[in-house]
């Protein structure tokens, strides 16, 4: 029965679907008004029949209905409820159903937050074409409610999404990726009527600023599990799937930043409708890398070629239609007079840090697809791994670092006296001179990269701290950037490995600490069995914390997992693993002393904190003018 009624609540949202994508193009091609009121209550069917289709999966996981093909690949009985629940996208065709869900949330929001907006039936008609382009994509081939051919007693959810960050990192993620089809829908409704103005920049920012803070969230609730999850003690390995949420990131960071040049000083509006489309496209191509089956990553969530070829079809039909309003339209929109803006004022760092994250953006990009495009023309296989991205990434990020500290100092058509020039100086030597004394403080040595990153960071503090008179979100959102960036360089150059061969009873020492292994004993869950090693952390000979790493096999997969453990410090991270038992009793170990890796995803939080401050501040200033 769920399996009919989810079908059946999939073919009314296309439906639903069909009306709010068509209906009020028409009206407004016709000027009929009442065409173009079809919109709304189109709009909230589809959202009321998605929604069911997503409740009916998530009872089928509940109740572990595996009448249905998509539940018993990937859930079983024992699972327990919470990953039971979250299973519903735990692979390719729920994730799919749940981006759709989440961009049908988007338009219910855009549908309620603009209710006067005189374009929003064009807005909701451009979403609602790319709702119907997902909701083919799910009947056609990625249908979550196939009923099962045969019985199955379910073959479990995939261990390594069995831990509380999957609960919520893909959907901030998806909340993210998706948001930005709201930015991407009101340019192209701005393109339609040949209104790109201020107000539109303004409404697109704002959209754009809440699709950031989802996807700043989202990626680093990705690290966080990475850093729990896998084991290896790392917080990001460019692997391609991760790549895929950095670039509309990237490009929807100077998207933002443009916007403001748009709103400001009413230009740069061609510039900023291309870069729109570009955060959409790269949230189109993630979902086209990571569920057409051409990487293998931990993160991907298909392997079927067929479904691939019809994402790729999806993303060059919404492309090319958006490309061809783009063009028709910009030149319309088009200043023929030159554009003068003073070498130090706001506006030129907006949009030479906007530049220089664009060219970031297509450094990843070209890294992540180079060696697919490679292996597709037969013409050999290479991997692009860390070492690329951190020699060209390190440069880039240094010299948007130093703009970031000089634009806090920057003014609207403004240049720079000497008396700016002599502070920007003074507080580059104090940021040096600091860089320098905690490096030498606390590794007795000056590695010039971390030098020159810390040194930059701090630039940025203090500039930030000393010039302004009220805590913007502009301002919290480049702090929390150099603290993150702090947060890195740190952990990177303090880190501190051990691998050891340790039996209970003895004891090893990473730095001041001291790890003595007690004793292990069995560690059995719903789904799985296990080794659970118990460890006492002594330092100065003072009880620290008692860390209880484990190894797991779950049964149904019989799949080998280790399960990490931490004790957490604003400053440190103590980091332990389990590895593999040897002979005698003995276990091998891994233990990593992790200075400041905290201050990443404190960084992060920062950055969104300044991001829903920015939101705020921008409605504000729009309501009061």
């Amino acid at each position: 029965m769920i399996s009919i009624f989810g079908n059946l609540s999939l073919i009314l949202a296309l439906l639903f679907c069909l009306l709010q994508s068509i209906v009020p193009l028409f009206g407004a091609w016709k000027r009929n008004p009442y065409a173009l009121a079809i919109a709304r209550p189109a709009a909230l069917g589809q959202f009321i029949f998605i929604m069911m289709a997503y409740v009916l999966l998530t009872i089928a996981f509940a109740v572990s209905d595996f009448s249905i093909t998509y539940v018993a690949e990937n859930s079983h009985p024992a699972l327990p409820l919470m990953y039971r629940l979250t299973a519903v996208w735990g692979a390719h065709e729920g994730s799919i159903l749940l981006w759709t869900c989440i961009l049908s949330v988007w338009t219910i929001v855009f549908s309620i937050v603009e209710k006067n907006n005189p374009s929003l039936p064009i807005v909701l008609s451009v979403l609602g074409c790319i709702s119907l382009c997902f909701l083919f994509f799910l009947l056609l081939t990625s249908n979550p409610f196939l009923a099962a051919t045969s019985q199955l007693e379910g073959k479990d959810l995939n261990p390594l999404l069995q831990d509380p960050g999957f609960v919520i990192h893909p959907p901030m993620l998806y909340t993210g990726y998706v948001g930005f089809a709201v930015a991407f829908a009101i340019t192209q409704a701005g393109l339609i009527t040949g209104k790109l103005d201020a107000n539109w920049a303004s409404l697109t920012r704002r959209f754009a600023l809440a699709a950031w803070c989802f996807l700043t969230f989202g990626i680093a609730l990705g690290s966080w599990w990475a850093y729990r999850v896998l084991g290896w003690g790392g917080f990001w390995f460019w692997d391609p799937v991760e790549n895929a949420s950095l670039l509309p990131w990237l490009s929807g960071t100077a998207l933002i930043h443009v916007l403001l040049l748009v709103e400001k000083r009413n230009c740069m509006k061609g510039f900023a409708a291309l870069l729109a489309l570009i955060c959409f496209a790269l949230s189109l191509l993630g979902t086209f890398l990571v569920r057409s089956g051409i990487l293998i990553s931990a993160h991907t969530f298909a392997n079927d070629p067929m479904r691939g070829m019809f994402l790729l079809m999806l993303l060059a039909i919404v492309m090319t239609s958006a490309l061809i309003v783009y063009v028709i339209r910009i030149p319309s929109f088009i200043n023929n007079s030159p554009i003068y803006f003073p070498l130090l004022s706001r506006e030129m760092s907006l949009l030479l840090n906007s530049a220089l994250l664009l060219v970031a953006m297509l450094t990843i990009l070209l890294g992540t697809l180079y060696p697919l495009i490679i292996d597709a023309l037969h013409l050999g296989s290479i991997s692009v791994g860390a070492p690329y991205f951190n020699m060209v990434m390190m440069p880039l990020t240094c010299i948007i670092m130093f703009f970031m500290g000089v634009a806090a100092f920057s003014r609207w058509q403004d240049t720079f006296n000497k008396k700016i020039y002599f502070n920007l100086l003074k507080n580059l030597i104090v940021s040096v001179c600091f860089a320098c004394a905690v490096l030498i403080g606390i590794t007795n040595s000056l590695n010039l990269t971390a030098l020159i990153s810390l040194s930059l960071s701090c630039f940025i503090i203090i500039n930030m701290l000393g010039t302004r008179k009220f805590i913007s979100g502009m301002m919290l959102a480049h702090l929390g950037f150099a603290v993150l960036i702090i947060g890195i360089m740190l952990s990177s150059l303090l880190n501190i490995e051990s691998n050891v061969r340790i039996k209970p009873g003895n004891a090893t020492h990473i730095g001041p600490y001291q790890f003595f292994f007690v004793d292990t004993e069995s560690s059995n869950g719903t789904n799985y069995r296990g080794i659970r090693a118990n460890f006492e952390v002594i330092k100065n000979k003072n009880h620290i914390a008692d860390l209880h790493p484990e190894k797991r096999i779950y049964i149904v997969r019989e799949m080998v997992m280790t399960k990490v453990d931490i004790h957490p410090g604003i400053f440190r991270d103590l980091y332990i693993a389990l590895g593999e038992p040897l002979d005698q009793n003995y276990w091998s170990l891994r233990i990593y002393y992790k200075p400041f890796i905290r201050w990443i995803w404190f960084g992060a939080a920062i950055m969104i904190l300044g991001g829903l401050l920015a939101i705020r501040q921008r409605k504000q200033i729009t309501i009061t003018s």
